[in-house]
């Protein structure tokens, strides 16, 4: 595995030129330093930690264990982020693991990576928060019974079409709605911090008495517990899929993870102690809705404020997981492991709308294909075998290839830590519980073999595709990009 040198000249098809030659097409750097804490805050801050704690409890057996299973999963993804900050000041491009994949091992992992993110990883977890959102959103309207299935449906695809005017029109706007919604969450979790803390106070402390009781021991549940608080850390790294659009990358990289990571390790282990203040374990092991008991507990008749906060959190993390989630297809697009038109900008909003509108199809056909009950552990399996074979690449670089510029170096034990969880998280529940479905996961992405070959290694392309491409230019007014 030798690192890829990047083109030094662009394709035909990557620098058209716009205004007669003079002007090349090419994403703006619109996210700084705030909008970059907001994109990682955001998108973390999510359904997770409204959701996940009775599945943490439920799989560690005690309060003490699943606190520091949030603490845990809080330092491991702040370190798996410090060791991306690194790789995303060396290779400096948009795409994440995609892109660090492809310069470090080639394209075949590349491709794999790319084939499997867009069309099956993405795709389902924006369709999984976006139907969290919906419940919380419809259940005023359904007191006392459960809300139907199809209004569940509906109102997830009405929120995911709203995402992709959002994304589509400007980037800009899509930062600023990301910015708004990510300062409500935040207020949001420091009511129930606050609650919590008020309970304490009061001596309501009975959950921590004998708080190391009846704690799990087994691989394989503490495996699935780190799943589910995982799940809840999922989009710390989220700012290295928008490289290039972020301002002076080198600085605002490491700087925007300093700030969020610790910030929402913090309050996800201060909320399930203000939850553990308010319940008991087995009242929150029974609870449907975490959030919601507690506020029923908590703030009486104000309750329907946790509701309305839950569905604005879960809003505010859909988009920064389809503003980041378009990113990959459009690169992996780019890169000719997609097709031509994913790689395309609007001529006048300068955004990848093609890719966003791809995605956004695809998270439609998950929402009507079903329910996502356990879309959690697949996609964290499949999440962890790829961040596993991105850190290996940056151990790689930091031996092989010390002299690579880098404005950001991680300490070598980081990433080693990282890659052993890695490694621990794939196999500890394969090894403890086997399951059919890990097995279909990865049928399915070595299935990308049988489109590799003939699609992208031989470049078999039929001719009515460029047709279909050139009409598609015509009518989304879109035109191929450049890049410095």
């Amino acid at each position: 595995s030798t690192m890829r040198k990047r083109k030094t000249t662009d394709s035909p098809r990557s620098s058209a030129d716009l205004s007669e030659g003079k002007e090349k097409l090419r994403l703006k750097q619109e996210v700084g330093l705030i909008s970059g804490v907001s994109l990682i805050a955001g998108t973390m801050i999510g359904s997770g930690i409204f959701m996940s704690p009775e599945w943490v409890l439920h799989h560690m057996g005690s309060p003490a264990s699943s606190l520091l299973i949030w603490a845990a999963c809080g330092l491991l993804a702040m370190f798996g982020a410090l060791s991306y900050a690194e790789l995303g000041t060396i290779i400096k491009e948009s795409g994440g693991e995609y892109i660090y994949i492809l310069r470090i091992f080639g394209s075949f992992p590349a491709f794999l990576f790319a084939y499997t993110s867009v069309i099956l990883v993405r795709p389902a977890g924006l369709a999984a928060v976006c139907l969290s959102f919906a419940e919380y959103a419809v259940a005023p309207f359904y007191p006392g019974c459960s809300s139907p299935q199809v209004v569940i449906k509906c109102t997830a695809a009405a929120c995911i079409l709203l995402l992709t005017i959002i994304n589509c029109l400007n980037v800009r706007l899509a930062t600023s709605v990301m910015n708004i919604f990510t300062a409500a969450k935040l207020l949001a979790l420091l009511v129930i911090v606050v609650g919590g803390l008020v309970l304490l106070a009061n001596g309501q402390t009975q959950s921590f008495q004998n708080a190391f009781q009846n704690t799990t021991a087994g691989i394989g549940a503490v495996g699935v517990a780190f799943y589910q608080g995982l799940w809840s850390y999922d989009g710390w790294n989220n700012l290295n899929y928008v490289t290039e659009e972020l301002k002076k990358p080198e600085v605002t990289l490491p700087r925007a993870v300093m700030i969020a990571i610790p910030l929402v390790t913090c309050l996800y282990v201060l909320v399930n102690v203000s939850y553990l203040a308010a319940m008991t374990p087995s009242e929150l092991l029974s609870s449907g809705a975490v959030a919601v008991t507690w506020g029923d507990k908590v703030l009486g008749n104000w309750a329907w404020l946790i509701s309305l906060s839950v569905a604005l959190s879960t809003f505010g993390s859909s988009n920064g997981t389809f503003f980041s989630g378009g990113r990959v297809c459009y690169i992996a697009a780019r890169e000719g492991h997609m097709p031509d038109i994913l790689s395309m900008a609007h001529v006048r909003c300068l955004t990848p709308s093609p890719a966003l509108l791809f995605t956004s199809a695809m998270s439609l056909i998950m929402i009507i294909s079903g329910s996502f009950t356990s879309i959690v552990n697949f996609f964290s399996f499949i999440a962890w075998l790829f961040y596993g074979m991105t850190i290996s690449g940056l151990l790689y670089l930091k031996i092989k290839k010390p002299e690579l510029p880098r404005s950001y170096k991680v300490p070598i034990i980081i990433p080693i830590i990282v890659l052993m969880a890695a490694v621990y998280l794939v196999l500890a529940p394969i090894i403890d519980q086997p399951q059919i479905e890990i097995l279909y996961i990865i049928l399915f992405i070595f299935s990308g073999i049988i489109l590799y070959f003939p699609l992208v290694h031989f470049r078999c392309h039929p001719r009515f595709l460029q047709r279909v491409t050139l009409h598609l230019q015509l009518l989304l007014e879109v035109a191929p990009t450049t890049r410095d």
